[in-house]
């Protein structure tokens, strides 16, 4: 019943685009920004005169590998975002359940907080899988390779920033590890994300720092009434207004981590979807469809860390 779930919510609506030529403007972004690092060594160009937001890639360079396959064969990128998600999701869930997670698991994937994003083509996915499969590793005791998914996550996109912290955070509280992957965790950083960006610093500076921040020539198309985007609207005061109350969140979620670290995965992971949900409200430009994250983290958490897995979990902690 779960696969036929997954197929029709899913997989069914996915091919039907795929074959429509129907997609997300990230789509097309991913896809360019890939042909453009092959071309020349960085995903980001700067815009000319005139150009609108579909010229910009607002994503950090590691982001431009999940284009590489669409660039080298002419795939489509939906699918490789589609395929790296569920596979991440998966081992994720399997390094802490086993096959007991495989009905719940495809019900997550079937669900419209999924669905939906997995059918158009949201590029958040495959970040979500790699948080995931990086907060299964921690638990299982390997924290190099927890950095190295978490690590590529962070250069992909920002909001995998949190769940980076939240897992040091937890690693350095049980004093496990947190050498290793803090080692792992910045080797993958510098390599997905640094170098690529000083290939070119002003078209990188100009695609991801000024226009997700809404200061670009051209504003960005993310603009659902949440808080954020409501203060940014009133102009350069309510701009600067919902930056600070972005910065002040950050800052409270960096502290909390401190003064109070997560006790195991389960609990970074939903220390972590509160962070994400008010950096999604707050945001000066930002869109529903972010909530992806906070969502998919609290049923990650919930299908993933069973009884038995806490179990497992907290003998490797105390080891």
């Amino acid at each position: 019943m779960a696969g036929f779930a997954f197929a029709g919510a899913a997989v069914l609506p996915l091919a039907v685009l795929v074959a429509t030529g129907q997609a997300q403007p990230e789509v097309g972004v991913v896809e360019r920004s890939a042909a453009h690092l092959l071309e020349h060594g960085t995903p980001y160009r700067v815009p000319g005169p005139g150009e609108g937001y579909e010229a910009y890639n607002p994503y950090l360079p590691a982001m431009a590998l999940l284009g590489l396959p669409s660039a080298l064969t002419g795939s489509d990128a939906r699918v490789v975002f589609a395929v790296v998600f569920a596979v991440l999701l998966a081992a994720s869930t399997l390094l802490l359940r086993g096959r007991a997670a495989s009905g719940p698991l495809t019900l997550l994937a079937a669900s419209p907080p999924v669905a939906l994003p997995l059918a158009v083509g949201g590029d958040d996915l495959p970040v979500l899988g790699l948080a995931c499969l990086g907060l299964a590793l921690a638990a299982r005791g390997n924290p190099a390779s927890a950095g190295l998914a978490l690590g590529l996550a962070a250069a992909m996109k920002p909001t995998a920033w949190p769940v980076l912290l939240a897992c040091l955070a937890l690693l350095l509280a049980h004093r496990t590890g947190g050498r290793r992957f803090t080692a792992a965790a910045g080797g993958a950083l510098a390599a997905g994300a640094v170098l690529p960006a000083l290939v070119d610093p002003r078209a990188f500076l100009e695609n991801a720092v000024r226009f997700p921040m809404g200061l670009a020539e051209v504003g960005s198309p993310a603009g659902s009434p949440l808080p954020g985007r409501l203060l940014a609207d009133l102009g350069t005061g309510g701009h600067a207004v919902a930056l600070a109350a972005l910065g002040a969140a950050a800052l409270a979620m960096g502290v909390s981590l401190v003064v109070r670290p997560p006790a195991d995965v389960r609990a970074a992971a939903l220390r972590v979807a509160v962070g994400l949900a008010l950096a999604t409200a707050l945001m000066p430009a930002s869109r529903w469809g972010y909530l992806v994250y906070p969502a998919v983290l609290v049923l990650w958490a919930r299908i993933a860390a069973r009884p038995r897995a806490r179990k497992e979990e907290a003998l490797w902690l105390a080891a």
